[in-house]
């Protein structure tokens, strides 16, 4: 039996996936409404193949509640936020769930840390956690770690075909992850220790945010200059050995948006690069409201409240709004005192999240004129046609320039 500790984009696929390849599971959150949806027979967020994925492991047994089970095998996928002025990783929401699980885990349970974590943050926090109780690491509990690998929009099937990493103090103990995860997982799978485990993670993730910081700052630089960043990249990339990414309005989600803040935090002075590409990326929605503004002006645009930011989650065709640029650049709105103007819309955004969001394309485009594309869902890639008539801040680069249509 297993009890994943967690259910929000990570626990649940994990839950489910487990159980659909014959694991016994309880899955478990404090969130009640959450529970009951779940016991209602429905997911709680969209993704593809996830209904599907419910549905075998419903068949299979699985089983939703507020409440720790006493097992052996215990999975915590908690949120790891970072608080935004130190830098430093708040471990609180996993330090809470170990508390919880040592409150009804027998000896010899093992914990298997998922949620993403800053190097050294088992050592700092879970251990003590555990010692505070008279409890030997090693002994009485065993830890592991096993970071997630999967994005939205995918997740199902890089659950299944992503390698994945086990971190452990004794080699025994991550072998028995190992064929834990090896139920459904695909891809290798290494035994390494914590401490690498959590590096790895944080490094992958830090890697793809300096990538994409570069890319950022080639916008920047070649608007400075009216030079067309696209075509730059087309060409730079036909060499062998160049892959530059294409710029972008930032970076969201829960992974790449924070985990660079780990290392930044908790190595300052060293973190040099990985800092300087955390500002590039999250210096891009106010640059997104720059070129608003320089398109406003040229194209006689006055009124503020007829520019449509379209999308309003991190990453096309998901629900995921997590550190969306969109957000991030009402936000900047609110502080030079010019929120709650401009319109918003996102097809995959049903809940009523900010003010004058829209929820029908139709509605949206009659009441703007300046059409702001912030996510490349299917959507709107499908429906350029409806945009004639529209000036067009194309921050994704679906559409040709020229005419109405602007870029980064």
């Amino acid at each position: 039996m297993v009890n994943v500790v967690g259910l929000g984009y990570i626990g649940l696929p994990t839950a489910l996936m487990l159980a659909a390849h014959g694991v016994e599971v309880t899955g478990t959150d404090y969130n009640r409404e959450l529970v009951e949806t779940l016991n209602r027979g429905k997911t709680t967020f969209k993704e593809d193949g996830l209904d599907e994925l419910f549905e075998k492991a419903v068949k299979s047994g699985i089983r939703f509640s507020e409440e720790y089970i006493s097992t052996d095998m215990y999975i915590i996928s908690v949120p790891t936020p970072y608080d935004k002025a130190s830098k430093k990783i708040d471990a609180s929401y996993v330090t809470a769930a170990v508390k919880n699980v040592l409150e009804v885990c027998p000896n010899g349970a093992t914990l298997v840390i998922e949620s993403t974590v800053s190097p050294g943050t088992i050592d700092r926090f879970v251990r003590p956690a555990i010692e505070e109780r008279g409890l030997a690491v090693g002994k009485d509990i065993h830890l592991a770690h096993a970071p997630e690998r999967i994005i939205p929009g995918n997740m199902v099937y890089e659950l299944k075909h992503n390698s994945r990493t086990i971190g452990a103090d004794e080699r025994e103990v991550g072998e028995r992850v190992k064929r834990l995860y090896a139920s459904f997982c695909e891809g290798e799978i290494v035994v390494t220790d914590i401490r690498t485990a959590e590096m790895t993670k944080v490094v992958e993730n830090t890697f793809r945010d300096i990538n994409i910081a570069f890319a950022n700052e080639l916008a920047k630089i070649c608007r400075s200059d009216s030079m067309d960043v696209y075509e730059i990249i087309r060409i730079a990339n036909m060499h062998p050995r160049v892959n530059i990414l294409s710029p972008g309005p930032g970076v969201g989600g829960h992974c790449i948006s924070v985990d660079p803040w780990f290392l930044v935090g908790d190595y300052p002075g060293l973190a040099n690069i990985i800092l300087a590409a955390r500002k590039i990326n999250d210096g891009m929605p106010e640059f997104v409201l720059g070129r608003i503004y320089e398109i406003m002006k040229k194209e006689g645009i006055t009124d503020v409240s007829r520019v449509g930011l379209y999308g309003l989650t991190y990453k096309e065709d998901v629900d995921d709004m997590r550190e969306s640029p969109t957000l991030q650049m009402l936000e900047c709105m609110e502080r030079h005192l010019a929120g709650g103007r401009v319109k918003v819309y996102d097809p995959y955004i049903e809940a009523e999240v900010v003010a004058n969001q829209y929820h029908g394309l139709d509605a949206f485009l009659e009441d703007v004129d300046l059409v702001v594309v912030m996510a490349g869902h299917e959507e709107i890639r499908k429906n350029g046609n409806r945009l004639k008539g529209k000036i067009v801040l194309d921050t994704k680069n679906i559409y040709a320039k020229g005419g109405n249509i602007y870029h980064l």
